[in-house]
């Protein structure tokens, strides 16, 4: 059973944080908003540090996850799984990222993680089944013809 190349991993990384930070950026907003202290500038904080720290413990993630039951890769459980796996690895990231950002309102920082469960787990569960319909070897086969 073949695996994925750590360049697919790197380009899935890639584009599940962009979605995440989008996603990110407008939980903090409506959050903050509705607790008075509406700032676009501790979104985007939010939304960069994550990116930069979730980036690497997501493809990290990823690689783990290509050891784990290969022959069932595409079956829906294992998504399911794999999101569960995920989300309870980032929640704990974003309420320490939250706190530290929003300098310890931990009722913000609570409130933020406990949206982003049900927002990042449907997006990411998404993400996961695009990924899975895309065959493996296409990529690299994508880029060596340019």
């Amino acid at each position: 059973m073949r695996t994925e190349s750590k360049l697919r991993s790197l380009i899935k990384s890639c584009t599940w944080r962009l979605i995440a930070i989008l996603d990110t950026i407008l939980v903090v907003m409506v959050v903050t908003c509705l607790h008075g202290r509406c700032s676009i500038e501790d979104a985007l904080a939010i939304g960069v540090f994550e990116f930069g720290f979730k980036f690497v413990v997501y493809y990290i993630h990823e690689r783990i996850w290509q050891r784990i039951d290969l022959k069932h890769r595409k079956d829906r459980t294992r998504t399911i799984v794999k999101t569960i796996s995920w989300r309870a690895v980032a929640t704990i990231m974003t309420f320490v990222i939250a706190g530290v950002v929003l300098k310890n309102e931990n009722e913000i920082a609570v409130t933020i993680a406990l949206i982003e469960i049900v927002t990042k787990s449907l997006f990411y569960y998404l993400h996961e089944r695009v990924w899975i319909n895309v065959p493996l070897g296409r990529i690299r086969k994508l880029l060596i013809k340019q």
